[in-house]
């Protein structure tokens, strides 16, 4: 292992390490009518939360976000990612590079015909986003979130 590999791996896990309790064990699932999420939710949100809709890009003010904090599910208010998890993709959307542990729920996402992996709230299962495997180290992936499915609570 190299000192750039072990400083990547050793900073990875003192993040993961810090991560908020809250999500530190899997939540009770939040399962709701949809005519409850309705009244809840924006209808962006709804859209995006509740319809696997994605926001245009460039059109979320957490892109730019630098303050340190938690990113919360915009459905549930279940912490997702720290403000130690971010990173600036260049995307036009919020991206992280790792979430909080038990937070996310995957599946495989075939709607632009290629394979993708959609992640999801593991408490509410809104849909936040798709990840990839082309972000920073020490991980590697790239969690593109909508922001709209986002709340930031500033530390």
């Amino acid at each position: 292992m190299t000192r750039r590999s072990f400083l990547s791996f050793v900073t990875g896990a003192a993040i993961a390490a810090n991560a908020p309790d809250a999500a530190a064990a899997a939540p009770d699932k939040l399962d709701l009518p949809d005519a409850e999420w309705k009244k809840r939710l924006s209808a962006e949100q709804y859209r995006v939360l509740r319809k696997h809709g994605t926001e245009p890009a460039g059109s979320s003010p957490l892109d730019g976000e630098k303050r340190s904090g938690t990113y919360l599910c915009a459905g549930c208010r279940l912490p997702l990612f720290t403000s130690a998890m971010k990173y600036d993709s260049r995307t036009g959307w919020p991206s992280f590079f790792m979430a909080l542990p038990d937070a996310l729920g995957t599946r495989r996402d075939f709607a632009l015909v290629f394979p993708r992996t959609e992640y999801h709230c593991a408490r509410c299962g809104g849909h936040q986003g798709h990840v990839f495997d082309d972000g920073p180290r020490p991980t590697g992936k790239r969690y593109c979130n909508n922001g709209v499915a986002l709340i930031f609570e500033a530390a």
